[in-house]
């Protein structure tokens, strides 16, 4: 139950602190004077989502690990008499011999709670009913009392421990979206509850640890110093990725599949504010079309009907052209210049016409 109610703080919680690493954020990345990105644009909402988005994933990220780290801390009773899994009888009682020789009151042992968790773990791991519940619900087994056979302790952590664990987990999910807050990934949420019961319902059943389980255990023991997992706790992190799953679903879903129609919605803004501008050019292009249309026609408007007059317009016009468009051009001016000075050279000296 603790863990779903953290499912309910994490609701709140990411955005007081995105709001919190957004400032750290545009304190150190903008110049002291500059602009920072206002409320509400685009720029400071697409900044908020990918830090917010950051902060909730390195959280779960930290949830992973510190479920990890908490049970190694609470090690198991293999690792503590130092024995593999698949120690017999004789194995361990030899092998708790030797520690209560070092760690025995009697015997110059300064840890008597030690000894005394070290007796019950030899007792429990020579039993073989109780060696069975302990590797697959944890040290607890310890303190139910009058069971016997396997089936005994099968039915009391089943009824006792996954039964109501799923009945209160359900009904968090359904109360919750009832109220709105896990609206997003329903579906996976229902599927990931009911695949997770089923593997723990499978793996406290059966008579050996799960296949996948010993291929992991292989795995990460040859990778690293990394103890094995037992079944317990194979299963106690898996409810832990679980609750990690669901608050990214929550959290972080929505902001990943918003994505795409965010970057479309955009998009097509844009190309509506371009297409927008481009007709209001066009219009205004129209526009001064039709008013240099009418400037021209009002200044000829005293020409109409004189064909002397258009005559002697068309004269002067044809002159200023020549004037200030072709004798200004700097090509032809060259030219001239050109023709000029080799007139000059060709000509005898004192001949007119060559200045």
């Amino acid at each position: 139950m603790t863990q779903f109610v953290s499912i309910i703080g994490w609701a709140f919680l990411p955005s007081l602190v995105t709001s919190w690493v957004q400032t750290i954020y545009y304190g150190i990345t903008i110049r002291a004077g500059d602009p920072k990105p206002a409320p509400g644009s685009a720029r400071f909402n697409e900044h908020r989502r990918v830090i917010h988005i950051s902060v909730i994933t390195l959280y779960l990220l930290y949830t992973i690990y510190e479920t990890d780290y908490d049970l190694r801390r609470f090690s198991s009773y293999y690792v503590d008499l130092g024995v593999p899994f698949m120690a017999n009888d004789r194995e361990i009682k030899s092998r708790f011999r030797r520690l209560a020789a070092m760690h025995h009151p009697d015997k110059g042992g300064k840890d008597g709670d030690f000894f005394i968790h070290l007796k019950l773990a030899s007792d429990t791991l020579q039993d073989s009913a109780k060696r069975f519940a302990y590797e697959r619900f944890g040290p607890e087994v310890v303190g139910w009392q009058k069971l016997v056979t396997v089936k005994d302790y099968v039915s009391r952590g089943v009824l006792s421990g996954i039964l109501p664990h799923y009945v209160v987990a359900a009904g968090t999910i359904y109360v919750l979206g009832i109220f709105g807050y896990m609206d997003y990934g329903r579906y996976y949420r229902w599927l990931i509850l009911i695949t997770l019961c089923v593997f723990e319902l499978h793996t406290v059943t059966r008579p050996s640890f799960p296949a996948f389980l010993n291929v992991f255990n292989a795995v990460m023991t040859r990778v690293s110093t990394h103890p094995p997992f037992l079944p317990f706790q194979a299963i106690q992190m898996a409810r832990k990725l679980s609750i990690t799953i669901y608050i990214a679903l929550s959290q972080i879903g929505p902001l990943i599949s918003s994505r795409p129609e965010t970057a479309v919605k955009a998009a097509q803004d844009e190309d509506k504010a371009l297409r927008q501008s481009l007709d209001r050019l066009e219009s205004m292009t129209k526009q001064l079309d039709v008013d240099a249309s009418r400037l021209v026609d009002m200044e000829l408007a005293p020409y109409k009907g004189d064909s002397q007059a258009v005559s002697n317009l068309q004269g002067k016009m044809r002159e200023w052209l020549v004037q200030n468009t072709v004798r200004a051009d700097p090509m032809v001016r060259d030219a001239l210049g050109n023709s000029f000075r080799k007139r000059r050279m060709d000509a005898p000296p004192g001949a007119q016409g060559t200045r």
